[in-house]
């Protein structure tokens, strides 16, 4: 049976696949039994074992069935957080807790970004400035023509100011040299070029930043995601819960194929278990006033 995995299959484990899938041939991908599965349908359907339309119709239906109990979920959770809000502040230390908790679950690296432009939702009254639109997870800033994954321009303006670049690794010199190329193409005055990281810092790296200023007088920084996230609830303490609310809209808005479902869910779990925990302690302290 004879596929072409190039123009048949859109995973990767398909579509980086160079010999013909046939039954036997075993593909690189996880959870294992399942590419065993789909090469045995595959397979069947070829041989006229199982009708094609079928096939699809039971994987149709099990897509619904699933998206149905995926939205149950949230919207139960969605319950559960309006009853434990009352007016609860969470601590900031506890929403970094909460964040990092968040951002260290697997396929995040949308997270950073949403991270950036939820502080600057939560504060533009107070900076006079804001983000703009966000470009889709995959979309190169070739086709799109951004300066980085985060653009803020000023309030009531459109120029771009400063530009957020994140990385789910180390941020070497080659980037901060690439950042230099787009920033050499682009009519916009560029204040400062910023890269959020969730890995380490490298020394050499950080200080090859600096001298960007005084090269083409631009200003470049690395900061560490959840250091720049810590600043910010802490210097704007007052509208955190803010910050709180502008992430997690920004989140449930985002595509699937961008922040998946259970990303999605896993952040509105760990929300309401963080409210719980601080509903618990503001209750264990009256209990305590009241004993004495």
């Amino acid at each position: 049976m004879p596929v072409n995995p190039t123009t048949s299959f859109l995973t990767p484990a398909f579509r980086t696949n160079k010999t013909i899938i046939e039954p036997g041939v075993e593909l690189v991908g996880r959870p294992k039994k399942l590419y065993a599965v789909i090469i045995a349908l595959i397979t069947a359907i070829y041989d006229g074992t199982l009708k094609a339309e079928n096939v699809l119709a039971e994987i149709i239906r099990w897509l619904l069935i699933i998206r149905a109990e995926r939205k149950q979920r949230i919207e139960t959770l969605f319950a559960s957080l309006k009853g434990t809000a009352q007016d609860l502040s969470i601590p900031a230390e506890n929403i970094v807790t909460l964040m990092g908790q968040h951002m260290a679950l697997p396929k995040s690296a949308r997270l950073p970004v949403l991270v950036v432009a939820a502080a600057y939702t939560a504060a533009q009254e107070h900076l006079g400035e804001r983000h703009l639109p966000l470009q889709g997870h995959n979309a190169a800033d070739k086709q799109t023509g951004a300066l980085g994954d985060v653009e803020i321009a000023l309030k009531g303006d459109g120029d771009v100011v400063t530009v957020y670049e994140m990385k789910a690794k180390c941020v070497t010199l080659e980037d901060i040299e690439i950042a230099v190329q787009k920033l050499a193409t682009t009519s916009q005055t560029v204040d400062n070029y910023i890269f959020i990281t969730t890995d380490k810092i490298d020394e050499e790296v950080k200080e090859y930043a600096a001298t960007m200023h005084a090269r083409i007088g631009v200003e470049f920084v690395v900061l560490d995601c959840i250091g720049f996230l810590r600043h910010f609830l802490h210097l704007f303490y007052r509208i955190r819960m803010q910050f709180l609310e502008a992430y997690q809209s920004l989140l449930m808005n985002e595509p699937d194929s961008a922040v998946s479902p259970s990303l999605k869910e896993a952040f509105l779990s760990l929300r309401l278990a963080t409210e719980t925990g601080v509903m618990q302690s503001i209750e264990d302290k009256d209990s305590g006033q009241e004993i004495e």
